[in-house]
């Protein structure tokens, strides 16, 4: 047997189990990753389980505020050319549904958004806190080209597991009621009648499209954000942001991505109404847009998306941010 003596081992500054005395103190496999990333001294990290449920929050709250806007905006991507245009413009979809439907008119469709944008956000902004604390500097400060990739991931996973159902039996629900006698009953009939005629590949219509839509709308979204707050806070990562200023810098990220992907989101649409059958892919409906309406046809409904949008993206930052502060004082990962 060796007579050398190994030399004691002290645990590295920063470990989990730095200062513990006795055996070490067992961290569940799920953390580890985030545990480790958490810079000493440097910018404060936000925990995936807080960022999912703070976007959440944050989703549920702002789309009853905004989806009149988005029935609107969805109105006019489907009111094509193919046949004599319904509505005018804006003022004009909003009078011809209030006259037929009333007020409430104007929110058919929100319980399929609602039931989906609470987890669409919470796996958005729980997806990109989870990429941008693997992908953070040593001073935890992410710089926005990462935030391009973490944004593009967040809304790739957003698209998959949330959005493109969501978002097809939505479309579905709002295009149904142009038709003189609407199928639809509600969220949970149109739900099972749309499975029962087309089966579960029903509700994930364009998927292509909505992957393509949500990945560029996210990566410009946090692109853009992290970006502004970087410039804002200067060489100190943890200045505290006053919500107006979030909501500032919420509502260029949002107009940002009207302007870079709204013809994706036309296609999108026009993949997921009753009339997708009139189209072999995404190219094809690409194609045939181009074709038949032309360009201009890509940027149906831009005015009313940039309103929603920029309203949208600036609440949810406001709130997402707001929720967190008062989570990490009850909620304590450190």
């Amino acid at each position: 047997m060796s007579s050398k003596v190994d030399a004691p081992r002290f645990p590295r500054a920063g470990s989990p189990y730095c200062a513990l005395s006795g055996p070490p103190l067992a961290v569940p496999a799920g953390l580890r990753s985030f545990a480790a990333a958490a810079p000493a001294g440097g910018a404060k990290l936000t925990h995936p389980g807080k960022a999912i449920l703070a976007g959440g929050i944050a989703g549920g709250i702002e789309i009853c505020i905004t989806f009149p806007t988005e029935y609107v905006k969805t109105q006019l991507q489907l009111d094509e050319k193919a046949n004599p245009p319904r509505y005018k413009g804006i003022l004009d979809c909003v009078r011809q549904t209030v006259q037929g439907h009333g007020v409430k008119g104007l929110y058919r469709g929100l319980s399929s958004l609602l039931y989906g944008s609470i987890p669409k956000a919470a796996v958005r902004f729980g997806m990109f806190e989870f990429l941008s604390n693997q992908m953070r500097d040593a001073n935890g400060k992410l710089d926005s080209k990462r935030s391009l990739l973490c944004g593009l991931g967040a809304g790739v996973a957003e698209a998959v597991v949330v959005v493109c159902p969501m978002e097809t039996i939505k479309v579905k629900f709002i295009h149904d009621q142009c038709s003189p006698n609407p199928k639809y009953k509600g969220f949970f009939h149109g739900v099972r009648e749309i499975i029962r005629d087309q089966g579960i590949k029903g509700t994930y219509q364009g998927l292509t499209a909505t992957v393509l839509k949500q990945g560029s709308n996210q990566a410009i979204r946090f692109f853009v954000m992290t970006s502004l707050r970087n410039w804002y806070r200067g060489d100190n990562p943890n200045k505290p942001m006053n919500p107006l200023v979030t909501g500032a810098f919420g509502a260029i990220a949002g107009a940002a991505s009207v302007f870079g992907n709204t013809p994706l989101d036309v296609i999108k649409t026009r993949l997921q109404g009753l009339e997708a059958h009139k189209y072999k892919n995404t190219w094809d409906c690409a194609y045939k847009i181009l074709k038949y309406e032309g360009p201009r046809a890509f940027y149906k409904g831009t005015v009313p998306r940039l309103g929603r949008v920029c309203l949208d993206v600036a609440i949810v930052f406001i709130i997402y941010d707001e929720v967190v502060k008062v989570l990490n004082k009850v909620w304590k990962t450190d």
